[in-house]
């Protein structure tokens, strides 16, 4: 049933039927993401410099799920010899840095009027800045190995031995005393954020997942394409 995730050909073949509504889809859910920022209220504190957030966080949420899905598949490829799983690593790490680096960016341009500096050596800070060099890591062993086979395990080990950092970001400012805030959505509360700012931050999450997912399936679509011409 769930063969798609782990067989190029059913991959393809649902992606084919798919990815047109699904980029119809993003489309509406982003123009409605911007619409809802347009008349979201400013901040108390921050004024309109909070709108930062509706880019930051849904960036930094893709940064880690990237990551996690990279870490699922490349402990797959290694324990079951599933080559899905190389292939998910090489078509999804740009993508992945990319929201990394969006992250890292809208944090300091957010933080430039609250914090009164671009950047501090904070727990998140550092944790997110060392997981955006574990992509370009990942990204230049890639392109480094003429060895398909030597490269693909080189990179799953990397990814996996890499994944300690998750956690380290995610509980970062409950360890350590951290500039940067909490978590305002948790699932074991109620939203500490106003519903008028939830919405716009729902929405823009939705958009920006979609957003990734329709670059991850064009990008493992080529590097499908690409094995099966290597082979």
């Amino acid at each position: 049933m769930l063969g798609f995730l782990i067989n190029p050909n059913k991959f393809n073949k649902l992606t084919d039927i798919i990815l047109k509504p699904l980029f119809y889809l993003t489309a509406v859910i982003f123009l409605i993401g911007l619409i809802l920022i347009y008349y979201s209220p400013n901040d108390y504190q921050q004024g309109s410099t909070v709108r930062i957030m509706y880019i930051h966080v849904p960036s930094a949420w893709l940064a880690l799920l990237t990551y996690s899905i990279m870490t699922i598949y490349s402990i797959f490829a290694l324990a079951f010899r599933i080559p899905f799983g190389f292939i998910i690593n090489s078509a999804v790490a740009p993508i992945g840095a990319v929201f990394t680096l969006v992250c890292l960016v809208s944090g300091s341009l957010w933080g430039k009027p609250m914090w009164g500096t671009w950047w501090v050596w904070d727990a998140r800070l550092t944790s997110v800045a060392i997981l955006f060099i574990v992509y370009l890591i990942i990204i230049f062993i890639n392109y480094s190995f003429e060895k398909i086979e030597v490269k693909e395990k080189i990179i799953a080990i990397f990814v996996v031995i890499g994944s300690i950092n998750l956690p380290i970001i995610k509980f970062s400012v409950d360890w350590w005393n951290t500039l940067h805030q909490p978590a305002s959505i948790s699932k074991l509360s109620s939203p500490s954020i106003d519903p008028s700012m939830l919405k716009p931050l729902i929405a823009m999450t939705l958009a920006f997942t979609f957003i990734g997912l329709i670059i991850a399936i064009l990008r493992i679509k080529t590097e499908i394409i690409l094995r099966k011409k290597s082979i």
